[in-house]
């Protein structure tokens, strides 16, 4: 049985105002924090010790406190459990070992297990709160409710709570909630509405953790400090670009069932990432401690982002993920997922201060290098035509530098060459003394240098936040809808692209570097990368491709991953060749199963395909309706063509239904074919042609016992097929040998007796049809995978 334990913790409050942004006004008294999930990974690592923090710097201002755990199993099973985790809470730096050794004496005597599991349960919590406080004498001045549960069960939490653990005589009530706030719009919407039926809205502290790290929580303070210096540059005629980035070295080995369903997007840009472009580009607030106002001013920019489409994000996927994600979800080997573990996307805000500038989030798992940052890049108007290495020629960049990288502690940085920044925090100080590394082109003595005074926890400064009342840290219903309403449009159109495969790590090199070009971001490198298990073939080091002589014919043979990438490659040739000579490239593609891995690989690796200028037909296709999984336009269109920006009147699917009945010879559809084709390719003379082979020794629709000899210089015929469905449309030999380029793909071992009979047999189109593709003056090629090849 899953066990959480909740954390009940009454604090006495502290005193005082806090600014018009409060909710509610703090007076003295206990305050009852119940944190669910405590035995959970997050509070183990993060929120005892928070806790544990603040009561160490309250309990010397005189209050009283009372702790109690509960969790879903009976008090004798979850007691031990509750009190290890207790032990291992550890004292600030600044605190004394005796200090530390009565402070953490007096947290484990004041705490206490509870089973809270049903609604009985949270009854008898309540009476013991109040009893409590009866027999003390206190005065309450309200309760915290900390779910670090799955988000599913909050609906019936935050009901439990409503029913029975609400406070009164003016105390508050105050409910934080863990992320993720739904999967997409939708169940945002309705986890929302499930919410607000149980908690007012200044009830609900949502948590983002990244709103606690050190540096972002600086931005607003970092901006309105220093804004005599920035309003004359934080615009689009000086801002070049702001990005948005977190690489993170690690897998995601053990978070699979979670993540494979959310994604790197879902994980963390439409959460963290989003928050910190919000903190960068929204209009600062007269009032910094005026909740409500930050609220307005981050939902107004929020609101200001262009929607987000297809074009602007590019994703990919560790190579190692699929057969992750087989092992932890139980899957067949054949199971291929297409949730991304990295991700860039592309966004613009239309507002006049940003017009035209670019908004890049950039995060992945398994990358070079575990760093976060934002760094706002200005445009340079210096050149230097002698001292190219004066600091004036150098960029111009502010880095808020969240923690790790090469610099290793979390920092803000402005170059020399913009200027040099002011603080009022006494708890940020200046270094002067750097050590020999480069942040982001720039060697660390070239910048101004600011980091805290001493390092905390996410979870160390926002645990305060919660206590005080403050909200500007956390995330209201209405900005959390606004974001998933920009997200999800774009979720919804990556839902079945393939993501890029990437090896990990430093072998990444610059395969996931990214290119943009107006409002459209894409890879910038040539480079590929194919997983073997993806495609299907054995791997074997001693082989490579290799180049040979088959039926007099040139011949391409290698491992199945190695073969069709050259294959793809020899395709991106002849388009980029026909484009230089004619501006158009016609591609003819052949139906069945061989060529999938091929569709597959053009789509997820030649992203600089030029298919805008590509028009596709069909080699050949059954006579079923193109919408019926025996289509073989209907594969194409799936493996293929739903993947790419191809124009749809360049697509050109064969005529098989026409007058509601299929492939009659009345209804003229191979004629139709043929007077298109004769329209629209020069010469009717296709570029590259991809026949396959089958078993008998046919291609394309041409099988063996057919006179094919009949269909004289029809560039295309129906024909008979000994299998179901009989009928079929394809282009004749007459145009399949007008191509200037064949390839003809033979893969796997059950082809090997086919191309032992194909090596010993002299031409003879009646009875091995494949044996007259002969184009002249074209050009011939066998791709033949080592299966098929050596058996």
């Amino acid at each position: 049985m899953f066990v959480t334990v909740s954390l009940l913790l009454v604090i006495l409050c502290v005193q005082g105002g806090h600014g018009e942004g409060r909710e509610e006004a703090q007076r003295p008294g206990h305050v009852s924090v119940v944190i669910v999930g405590a035995t959970g990974d997050l509070a183990k690592k993060y929120l005892w010790k928070g806790f544990f923090q603040l009561y160490v710097n309250q309990v010397s201002r005189g209050n009283t406190f009372s702790f109690y755990g509960g969790g879903q199993s009976p008090a004798d099973k979850a007691t031990p459990l509750f009190f290890e985790i207790l032990k291992a809470v550890s004292c600030p730096k600044d605190v004394s070992q005796e200090r530390c050794a009565l402070l953490k004496e007096q947290f484990l005597r004041l705490s206490q297990y509870r089973q809270l599991k049903t609604l009985e349960h949270y009854q008898d919590l309540a009476k013991r709160i109040e009893k409590h406080h009866q027999d003390e004498g206190m005065t309450e001045a309200g309760r915290l409710f900390y779910l670090s549960v799955p988000a599913f069960a909050y609906a019936d939490i935050a009901d439990k709570i409503n029913n029975s653990c609400r406070p009164t005589g003016g105390a508050w009530l105050r409910v934080v909630l863990e992320k993720p706030f739904g999967h997409d719009f939708a169940s945002a919407q309705v986890l929302a509405s499930q919410l607000e039926s149980s908690l007012r809205e200044q009830e609900m502290y949502r948590i983002d953790h990244y709103l606690g790290k050190q540096v972002i929580a600086k931005i607003l303070p970092f901006r309105i400090e220093n804004k005599k210096f920035l309003d004359p540059i934080w615009n689009r005629h000086h801002i070049e670009r702001v990005e948005i980035v977190l690489k993170e070295t690690l897998d995601v080995k053990g978070r699979i069932p979670f993540y494979d369903q959310y994604g790197v997007i879902r994980d963390v840009i439409q959460n963290h990432l989003t928050e910190v472009m919000m903190l960068l580009t929204m209009r600062l607030p007269l009032n910094l401690s005026s909740s409500e106002e930050v609220a307005r001013n981050k939902l107004r920019i929020l609101s200001s982002v262009l929607p987000l489409v297809k074009t602007q994000a590019v994703i990919g996927q560790y190579r190692a993920y699929k057969s992750e994600v087989q092992q932890e979800l139980n899957k067949t080997k054949g199971h291929i997922s297409l949730t991304p573990t990295f991700a860039a996307v592309l966004a613009h805000i239309d507002e006049a201060q940003y017009e035209g500038v670019p908004v890049l989030f950039i995060s992945g798992k398994m990358l070079d290098e575990r760093v976060g940052y934002a760094r706002i890049l200005f445009r340079n108007d210096v050149f230097c035509l002698q001292s190219h290495d004066s600091v004036h020629c150098k960029p111009k960049q502010i880095v808020f530098h969240f923690g790790h990288g090469s610099l290793r502690y979390p920092a803000i940085l402005v170059s020399k060459n913009l200027f040099k920044p002011v603080s009022t925090d006494g708890e940020w100080k200046e270094v002067t003394e750097h050590s020999d590394v480069n942040v982001l082109g720039l060697p660390v003595s070239d910048y101004y240098v600011q980091t805290p005074t001493e390092q905390r926890e996410a979870y160390e400064e926002l645990i305060p936040h919660i206590f005080a009342g403050h909200k500007n840290s956390f995330i209201s219903t209405e900005n959390l809808l606004a974001s998933w309403a920009l997200w999800t449009p774009l979720l919804n159109s990556l839902d079945s692209s393939f993501p890029l495969i990437y090896p990990g790590g430093a072998d990444n090199g610059d395969l996931l570097d990214v290119r943009l070009t107006g409002k459209d971001i894409s890879y910038s490198s040539e480079v590929v990368i194919i997983s073997p298990d993806q495609m299907g073939g054995a791997s074997a080091n001693g082989f490579q491709v290799i180049q040979g002589k088959f039926r007099n014919a040139e011949m391409v043979s290698a491992w199945a991953e190695e073969l069709l990438e050259q294959l793809a490659a020899d395709v991106q040739e002849a388009a980029e060749a026909a484009l230089r000579e004619s501006g158009v490239f016609h591609l003819a593609l052949s139906g069945g199963s061989t060529p999938l891995a091929l569709f597959h690989r053009l789509a997820l690796h030649h992203f600089s395909f030029p298919w805008r200028d590509t028009h596709v037909w069909m080699v050949d296709e059954r006579c079923v309706p193109l919408t019926e999984p025996e289509s073989n336009f209907n594969a194409l269109h799936n493996h293929l063509l739903q993947h790419v920006r191809i124009p749809y009147f360049n697509i050109h699917p064969m005529p098989v239904q026409l007058n509601h009945r299929l492939c009659v010879e009345e209804d003229r559809g191979a004629q139709l074919y043929e007077k298109e084709l004769g329209k629209l390719v020069n010469g009717s003379s296709f570029h590259f042609v991809l026949l396959g082979a089958g078993y008998d020794g046919h291609t394309a629709s041409l099988f063996p016992g057919a006179e094919v000899g009949e269909l004289g210089e029809s560039l295309v015929a129906l024909t008979e097929s000994p299998a179901k469905p009989h009928q079929r449309m394809s282009l004749t030999f007459s145009a399949i040998n007008r191509a200037h380029r064949v390839a003809l793909l033979v893969m796997g071992k059950g082809k090997h007796e086919l191309i032992t009979q194909l090596s010993r047999v002299q031409d003879n189109q009646g009875k091995w049809p494949v044996t007259g593709v002969k184009p002249a003056p074209g050009r011939l090629v066998w791709y033949i995978d080592y299966d098929a090849l050596l058996g």
